[in-house]
């Protein structure tokens, strides 16, 4: 595993690195187009940018995130079922700290992680994951991304996203700059030189292009993560079947068609957006999800090793990195998950629901009234009277404070 850690944070660093030079470049480029002489000024521009932008997203991305898709952080006594669940994959991927536990109000099932490091990340999961899914689909969700804090996976998504929305910044900041100087570029050189126009040719080219290619190495690293997620998941559970149920289930269910959840994809167990944006394909943010499936369930134990031959019988090349294959140990598949006392498989669909339900109205603020004909009453914060009357048997309740 820490071969895999390793060798994850010296590709992050290069790509990160090589990405950096070509946004200084580009803004030497630009800049010297713009003004004859200017290009010293354009790469520092960019390069304080990219500086001042790298930092926040490093110490404050991971708040942003979560509060952009409104996510609330639960305690053990709102849902045990999922903290033992994380805390039990932590202890399967040897994590000396549980992350934070967030849960996003939405009907869809999909989870992501964030965070710069394990000791300050975070897992957030959606209620509709949590409605649909069994204990071992959770249990694989989970695994999966606790193996990108693990990897350093999120860290590295996000400076990538940061560094992709400042080349798309300097690229408008150009373009729009030529729409409106109506042509008066070529006047400010010297004469008009050719070598002027060539700048400033390059300078449009590369503003039209240059986000897209990012974009695409961008996504392009994001499928092979997933992968490597993939193969870590399923050596943490130990049941590979839990991790495809889940990605099979989640899959099936409707997409996202916010755009901010367009444009944060990659943090996801599975793209968010509708069917439209999650083909496979050079701008896709995920490998296909039934390649997944498919070499989850072709795997012979729940070893990196058995991921990797699945992987080469689907032709789908190197994903776990050759130190970490050489250090693999067996690991067999277990059987799927029962309950100790009822011997039962799973709980039923509607305790589910109402204790998933439950939650989510704790967390907004709702008051529970249970009147003594059984009726369960829930008031709205909003809610203004001090008195409130079951609609059952007609009792009045007093509606205690919410300090």
């Amino acid at each position: 595993m820490w071969e895999m850690i390793r060798a994850n944070k010296r590709k992050s660093v290069v790509l990160i690195t090589v990405m950096a030079m070509l946004m200084v470049g580009a803004g030497m480029l630009i800049g010297q187009a713009v003004a004859p002489g200017a290009w010293v000024f354009g790469g520092l521009i960019a390069f304080l940018l990219w500086i001042i932008m790298a930092l926040a997203s490093y110490y404050g991305g991971d708040s942003l995130f979560l509060a952009s898709v409104r996510a609330k952080r639960i305690q053990k006594a709102d849902h045990p079922t999922l903290f033992n669940i994380v805390e039990e994959m932590c202890i399967a991927a040897g994590m000396s700290k549980v992350p934070k536990i967030y849960i996003v109000d939405d009907n869809r099932p999909n989870a992501f992680a964030v965070g710069r490091d394990p000791e300050h990340a975070s897992v957030a999961v959606t209620a509709g994951l949590l409605n649909r899914l069994n204990r071992d689909e959770v249990q694989g969700v989970v695994a999966h991304e606790l193996a990108h804090i693990q990897n350093r996976d999120i860290l590295y998504v996000m400076v990538a996203a940061v560094m992709i929305g400042v080349i798309a910044l300097m690229a408008d900041f150009f373009l729009y700059s030529m729409l409106f100087s109506g042509g008066r570029y070529r006047s400010r050189s010297r004469g008009g030189g050719q070598a002027q126009i060539i700048i400033i040719v390059a300078a449009i080219i590369f503003a039209i292009l240059g986000p897209l290619a990012a974009q695409m190495l961008y996504f392009a690293l994001s499928r092979k993560r997933e992968y490597l997620a993939d193969a870590c998941g399923a050596q943490f559970t130990r049941y590979p079947e839990g991790l495809a149920s889940a990605l099979e289930k989640i899959s099936a269910s409707p997409g996202m068609k916010e755009r901010k959840n367009r444009a944060m994809a990659p943090m996801y167990i599975v793209n968010p957006a509708s069917a439209a944006f999650a083909a496979a394909g050079l701008m896709s943010t995920h490998p296909p999800t039934k390649d997944r499936i498919h070499i989850l369930r072709s795997m012979g134990g729940a070893s990196l090793a058995d991921y990797q031959a699945a992987c080469a019988t689907a032709k789908k090349g190197s994903v776990v990195p050759g130190r970490a294959l050489k250090a693999s140990r067996p690991v067999g598949i277990r059987p799927p998950w029962k309950d100790e006392k009822s011997g039962r498989p799973e709980r039923g669909a509607k305790q589910k629901a109402r204790e998933t339900s439950d939650m989510m109205w704790k967390l907004n603020k709702y008051i529970f009234i249970t009147c003594a004909c059984g009726a369960r009453l829930k008031i709205p914060p909003g809610f203004k009277s001090p008195q409130v009357k079951c609609p059952r048997c007609q009792r009045t309740h007093d509606i205690p404070s919410r300090a």
